[in-house]
This record gives structure tokens, sequence and C-alpha cells, in this order.
């Protein structure tokens, strides 16, 4: 069942409202694919001010793209390169105030100016990252970490 969600202008009232209302969105029953296809559309209504936003799997060697919303993407990443090959090597979430100055940035989007990432990890192994991306330099903060490791835990929960 789907619910009709109003979103609020304030962003940390806008992630407990995703919060509450995840669970109609992700089932334990529907495929991972399934699953995390509907989260990005999910988060790319609720997000202000991003232009991408998706999953890297890990596919035991490197990380693939998968389900996403935004322009298409670079479709492998080595496990070590890029913001979202270090946080599945270090398997923490990492942010980018400005991707222009991070030497290991792996540019997709030529207008994207930000980048958060942050691992999907089960039972100490890595099962991919979700990568967001804005067209705003220093668009994420530690607010953004906070709430989007807890939807991905509540992601974990339903692997």
């Amino acid at each position: 069942m789907f619910v009709n969600i109003e979103k609020s202008t304030n962003k940390t009232k806008n992630y407990e409202i995703l919060l509450d209302n995840l669970d109609y969105y992700i089932l334990k029953e529907d495929s991972l694919i399934t699953n995390l296809a509907n989260l990005s559309a999910y988060l790319n209504y609720f997000l202000d001010d991003i232009n991408w936003v998706g999953f890297y799997l890990y596919d035991k060697s490197k990380l693939i793209l998968g389900p996403f919303q935004g322009l298409p993407a670079c479709t492998t990443v080595q496990i070590g390169n890029g913001v979202c090959g270090i946080s599945a090597k270090e398997k923490k979430t990492i942010i980018v105030e400005n991707v222009n100055e991070y030497e290991h940035h792996i540019t997709c989007d030529s207008n994207s100016l930000s980048e958060i990432v942050v691992p999907i990890v089960k039972n100490g192994q890595l099962i991919g990252v979700l990568d967001i991306d804005s067209p705003n330099l220093s668009r994420f903060d530690n607010i953004d970490k906070i709430y989007l490791e807890k939807i991905i835990i509540k992601v974990v929960d339903i692997i």
C-alpha cells in the first residue's frame, strides 16, 4: 500500500517523514533491485538540491551500477577508486563538499559539485553503496549522514 506523502520545507522533518513511511516502499518480500529502485525514486522526491541518487552494488570484485534517478552514470567503479570505491573499501560514509577539490572523485556528471556516499554492509560484508550528488557546493552535512545511515540500516534489515 502506498501513501500520499507531503514534503516539508525542513530537511530534518523531511527525513523523519521519509523514515516513517519507508516500510511502505521497501518490502522484505520484494527483490533487492526492486527495493533499491523504489528507494532511489523515494529519495529523489524527498531530497532537495540533488541531481543524482542511486546505488552501486558489489559483485565481489567491483561496484556495478544499480537502480538510480538522474543522468546516465559510470557503470563500474573499482574498490578504492572514486568516492564510491573508497567508501566501499573503508565501509564508512564519505561527504565531499567540493568534488573538484577531491583528488579521488570520478566525474560522471560535470554538474555535480558535492557528494555523499553511504556504504551498505550486512554482517561485515559489503553489499554496495548509496551515492547522492548535488549541483550545489557543500550540500551534504551531518544531518544527511545520520538520516541516510538510518535509511541504509532499514535496507540492510530487509536483505
